[in-house]
């Protein structure tokens, strides 16, 4: 399983940095992955649901460690590259600030420019809008 696209939008909030849609194997499509501030560095936040109960449950998540990391690994470099506006090379070789354990792996991402940060609102119409079919 590999993962053939990613796709950040930012947004400016406190913790929360930007949404993530992730494709596998150029089939299968992931939105709705958070990209989170915490008090030790990023990490990612897999799709969610609020159950009736108003505990959340994820709609999908790697079943172990490894994927985690390989998914966390991609998106938060794709994230980096994103932000700094640099190409898909250039981010691998300029370290991010994250725990040190993580390492570096090529960005499966295919926008070259900066995008700007938006509001919640702007980014859930763009996800409505933004289709990685149509571009």
């Amino acid at each position: 399983m590999q993962i053939t696209e990613v796709k950040v939008f930012p947004v400016d909030e406190e913790k929360l940095r930007a949404f993530v849609s992730i494709v596998f194997d150029n089939c299968f499509m992931v939105n709705d992955i958070k990209v989170i501030q915490g008090k030790d560095g990023m990490f990612i936040s897999m799709p969610s649901r609020k159950k009736r109960n108003g505990k959340f449950k994820d709609v999908a998540h790697p079943l172990n460690n490894e994927t985690r990391k390989m998914l966390e690994d991609q998106i938060l470099s794709e994230y980096d590259r994103v932000l700094s506006g640099q190409s898909s090379g250039e981010a691998r070789d300029k370290p991010r600030q994250a725990p040190p354990e993580r390492e570096e792996l090529p960005s499966a991402g295919q926008t070259e420019e900066p995008l700007e940060k938006k509001s919640l609102e702007e980014v859930a119409e763009m996800h409505l809008r933004d289709s990685f079919w149509n571009s």
